[in-house]
């Protein structure tokens, strides 16, 4: 049985996806398909926004499953190819009138995994199997304007920061980085603490610091 359902999305972008999807359908000649690029702009958006599973997904809209696979991968593969360089977003964060970026960063949950992955991308902090990416706001305008490949759940904010260089780069786009305790490290400043309580001294409590430009990663 089938029934009907909603997404939170608008339509601007459903007609942007599809737009993407019936450009990259001409560039590669493809002459025939189960599937209008607006219908898989909708199958690749209930995927994306809701979580329906490829199952649901091929009995709804009478596909196959591997259909199903290639058209959820070739749609955020476009998506992917349109997204900002870290440097791109820095440099336009160094723009912004304040030269500030927010640094967080979020873990996304994930189907468990089997072997030894499931250890790697399960995150004791969330308590929860998934990935961590890294995302970069303008303080200013209150917008994403990058994130980060994905990285096993377990993987600490600071070390993912890391990896992805992204510290390194705002010291040489001369942008300042705020971000949260998690990126606390040796060589990052640490949060006093309340000699009695064990708390963050009132003057301090806010959860924001600077990540100084001049501090090696």
């Amino acid at each position: 049985m089938t029934y009907p359902g909603t997404l939170s999305l608008s339509r601007a972008h459903l007609t942007h996806l599809a737009d993407l999807i019936r450009g990259h359908r001409v560039r590669i000649g493809s002459r025939w398909r189960g599937l209008t690029p607006g219908r898989q702009a909708l199958l690749v958006l209930a995927h994306l926004r809701n979580g329906d599973t490829y199952t649901r997904l091929a009995a709804g809209f009478e596909v196959g499953l591997a259909t199903v696979y290639r058209y959820v991968r070739e749609a955020t593969d476009l998506l992917a190819a349109r997204a900002p360089s870290l440097t791109a977003a820095l440099w336009r964060l160094a723009g912004n009138g304040h030269r500030l970026g927010v640094l967080d960063g979020t873990v996304v949950r994930i189907d468990r995994l089997r072997g030894d992955l499931d250890r790697l991308y399960y995150s004791g902090k969330h308590h929860h199997h998934g990935v961590n990416l890294q995302g970069l706001v303008d303080p200013r305008r209150g917008g994403l304007v990058w994130i980060s490949g994905g990285l096993p759940g377990s993987t600490r904010d600071l070390t993912a920061a890391r990896t992805h260089d992204v510290i390194t780069t705002a010291r040489w786009a001369d942008v300042e980085l705020l971000a949260d305790k998690g990126y606390q490290g040796p060589q990052l400043p640490e949060t006093r603490r309340h000699p009695r309580q064990g708390r963050p001294h009132p003057r301090t409590r806010t959860r924001l610091m600077r990540l100084k430009k001049t501090q090696e990663t």
